[in-house]
């Protein structure tokens, strides 16, 4: 019985610049990494912001209850991560090919 031919898969082509436009498998992986990489750091900065904003209201003199401090604390941190996983996750679909998927209406260009 005849085989038939391996339907070849589409060449990943190389990317020379890493900043532009994704395309491919590896392309979306690095988009990951670096999201990941981003939220990492994005966690740092929001978790310094909600320690610097306790610290602003302790050096105002005021009396700061155990409830205040948890609400400006999470509710400052937790407003940087979400704002900055959101944006994040917009150029990760740009970066990661799937804006391109959906322009097409997830058919393959021929």
């Amino acid at each position: 019985m005849p085989r038939h031919d391996p339907v070849p898969r589409r060449p990943v082509p190389p990317r020379p610049d890493p900043h532009g436009p994704a395309r491919g498998y590896e392309d979306a992986a690095y988009a990951w990494a670096r999201y990941k990489r981003l939220m990492r750091w994005m966690a740092t900065i929001a978790f310094g912001t909600a320690a610097a904003s306790l610290f602003y209201l302790w050096a105002s003199g005021q009396p700061m209850r155990l409830h205040m401090v948890i609400a400006v604390f999470a509710g400052v941190a937790l407003t940087v991560l979400v704002g900055t996983g959101l944006m994040g996750l917009v150029f990760l679909s740009s970066r990661s090919g799937h804006d391109e998927d959906a322009a097409h209406g997830g058919q393959d260009e021929h």
